[in-house]
């Protein structure tokens, strides 16, 4: 790795493989492009500008430490490529990352980093980044956001590097959930019972045919734009969706307008998630399964290979071709991770919501192609951490021990342990607010599921006894 900082080089694009190849093919027909990785999580609040939300979901949690998940990006990036960070890697940790092979991407920071903004926001206000951008320009880089909205649209202006991707405006249609429902009801796919609603009235009735009549023990109501398990809202009674529908009420501007989606509660066996790519030409790529892991319904990590019937598969790639039609004829080519569930019932409902741009389980895929031992169980995952001060990856790394191999070859003849793909995470409210609050992104390799998350429950045990030290 090199970190350029304002000056990054003008490094010869090597010949990528594997899923970043195809990646970088279905954006721009180039498997051969540079990108420079702008990875601006929950590029929802963006999109979800001036949208009708629900009550008391607008909320900002952590984003100091969310604003800082853009570090993850450097798992994706290959030789040649170029990510921007709000600050440095750690160097420690930067050491860790080159000696495992994650990170071969040269790094250019922000002039500034804010941790109220995110990566974007802070590039926009970042004079010398934007030079040192503008210098990249030679035709075959392009500007490689998570997702786009307009401010990653203002940040490939001030560049002068084309997007990888569709406008900003394809983009936040083809993301609403919404959208997604209509095209499920569309398209025949198995549907979870549901209505969409675009006005007060509509959801009314929708709670009324879906926790009264239809006698649903519960249902959920999703804004269109919500992000990560925020922007919903789960009702168990009558009364509570009474009240619900109060307080949009007294919320509304007058026009009763509302952009929600209300589905009856399904009891699952198993969250799903799977990813696809759909070129420019509409050629259409499946890509990856994952079990995904939720609480509260906000994400909390995938579980690979998942155990599924060979069926269950089939219905979802069969789904996921569908799907990619309809993103295709909507103007939208890129990464898209779709939300399914498996139903106790048996039955797959492969399209809850579509996530038509970089997703979490996006960037384990380069660590799977190239550090999972097949055969083994992975899970990628989120420590929630109270740290009463900042560490350094060395203290962490010393208290992991065994569990974190430093190369490549320990882990595969391991086939046990664990590989950090995010630090900045575990000190930024720290830094910002003294918050003692933390996250350490990893994924974790054992035999089975089982053992894979017994190791879990021990770094977790771990983790927390130095974080009171």
């Amino acid at each position: 790795m090199t970190a350029p900082n304002h000056a990054p080089p003008h490094v010869p694009t090597a010949a990528p493989t594997g899923f970043a190849a195809r990646l970088k093919s279905a954006l721009t027909g180039d498997p051969h492009a540079r990108f420079v990785y702008l990875n601006n999580f929950e590029v929802e609040r963006v999109w979800g500008r001036g949208e009708p939300a629900l009550p008391g979901t607008g909320l900002s949690f952590s984003a100091a430490t969310v604003n800082r998940i853009e570090e993850v990006g450097l798992a994706l990036a290959e030789a040649g490529d170029v990510v921007v960070l709000k600050q440095a890697p750690d160097p420690a940790y930067a050491a860790y990352l080159a000696d495992i092979g994650l990170i071969e991407a040269a790094v250019c920071t922000v002039d500034h980093n804010d941790p109220r903004r995110t990566v974007t926001e802070d590039a926009l206000d970042s004079p010398k980044l934007l030079a040192a951008l503008r210098r990249l320009d030679d035709g075959h880089t392009y500007l490689a956001p998570l997702g786009v909205s307009v401010l990653e649209e203002q940040v490939a202006e001030a560049s002068g590097l084309p997007l990888a991707g569709p406008c900003s405006v394809v983009a936040k249609e083809v993301n609403g959930k919404i959208f997604s429902r209509e095209l499920v009801d569309a398209a025949g796919l198995t549907s979870v019972p549901g209505s969409v609603c675009r006005t007060i009235d509509d959801l009314d009735q929708a709670l009324r045919l879906h926790l009264g009549e239809a006698g649903a023990s519960a249902v959920v109501v999703k804004e269109s734009l919500g992000v990560s398990g925020r922007g919903m809202v789960v009702l168990d009674s009558r009364e509570r969706a009474d009240r619900l529908l109060r307080m949009i009420a007294r919320k509304s501007t007058g026009d009763g307008k509302v952009s929600l989606v209300v589905e009856r509660w399904i009891d699952k066996r198993a969250d799903l998630n799977y990813q696809f790519l759909v070129g420019q030409d509409g050629h259409f790529t499946f890509e990856t399964i994952k079990t995904a892991l939720t609480r509260d319904g906000v994400h909390r990590g995938h579980v690979f290979p998942p155990d599924l019937r060979a069926q269950e598969i089939a219905q979802l790639e069969n789904a996921a071709a569908v799907v990619s039609k309809v993103l295709h004829t909507s103007g939208y080519h890129g990464l898209v991770g779709v939300d399914a569930i498996l139903g106790t019932d048996g039955a797959v409902y492969p399209c809850l919501e579509i996530n038509a741009r970089l997703n979490m389980a996006t960037y384990q895929n380069r660590i799977a192609e190239r550090l999972i031992t097949p055969g083994t169980s992975a899970l990628a995952t989120s420590f929630e951490l109270r740290p009463g001060r900042t560490f350094g990856f060395d203290e962490v790394a010393a208290v992991l021990g065994r569990h974190l191999p430093t190369s490549p070859e320990r882990l595969r003849e391991a086939a046990r342990g664990l590989l950090i793909t995010n630090f900045a995470t575990l000190n930024a409210a720290v830094v910002a607010d003294g918050r003692p609050y933390g996250r350490l992104y990893a994924v974790l390799v054992a035999g089975n599921e089982p053992e894979v998350l017994a190791l879990r429950g021990q770094v977790q045990a771990t983790l927390d006894e130095l974080m009171v030290n």
